[in-house]
């Protein structure tokens, strides 16, 4: 029995104005805790919505993506903050079309499709990003992420047509 397996985590980079809102976010808090000390329930309110709000914002600019790769599924899920997880796409090899470089010529056959992107990439600079074209019915969609070695191994292993180095 032939099994392909293997699993990549990547961690998205954090852009800059996020940091930004959460440090005000923090301040709007601690102004909150004061006005709770100082005044009744009104306060006390404000106090709770902002700490929530600010625990959202925290979480969900922290943002991680898991590939993994298990007989010719690739599935891709999204983790917020290392603590909530859901299932960002699906699919198998028999979907995907191509998976190559994003800076590869093969892909240019693909762009007057007009696919959805959906990017799973760190989008840090200089980081090495493939892209992988599926197809599912009349929909073409265009998926950005950066596997590791032994992942595209697995690829290779599977399908070796579809891959280009």
């Amino acid at each position: 029995m032939n099994e392909s397996y293997a699993e990549c985590l990547v961690r998205r980079r954090i852009p800059f104005y996020s940091n930004i809102i959460n440090i005000v976010m923090g301040v709007i808090t601690v102004i909150c805790v004061f006005l709770a000390l100082t005044t009744n329930i009104i306060g006390m309110i404000l106090m709770f919505v902002a700490g929530f709000a600010t625990y959202l914002l925290h979480r969900n600019s922290r943002v991680e993506f898991e590939y993994l790769y298990v007989d010719k599924i690739l599935s891709i899920d999204k983790i917020f903050g290392k603590t909530k997880r859901k299932k960002a796409w699906e699919g198998t090899m028999e979907d995907i079309q191509v998976i190559a470089p994003s800076e590869s010529h093969v892909l240019d056959q693909y762009k007057s499709l007009n696919p959805r992107t959906m990017d799973f990439s760190s989008q840090l600079p200089g980081a090495k990003t493939y892209t992988a074209i599926v197809r599912t019915g009349s929909e073409t969609i265009r998926i950005l992420f950066e596997p590791d070695e032994k992942m595209l191994q697995c690829f290779r292993q599977t399908a070796p047509r579809k891959v280009v180095q």
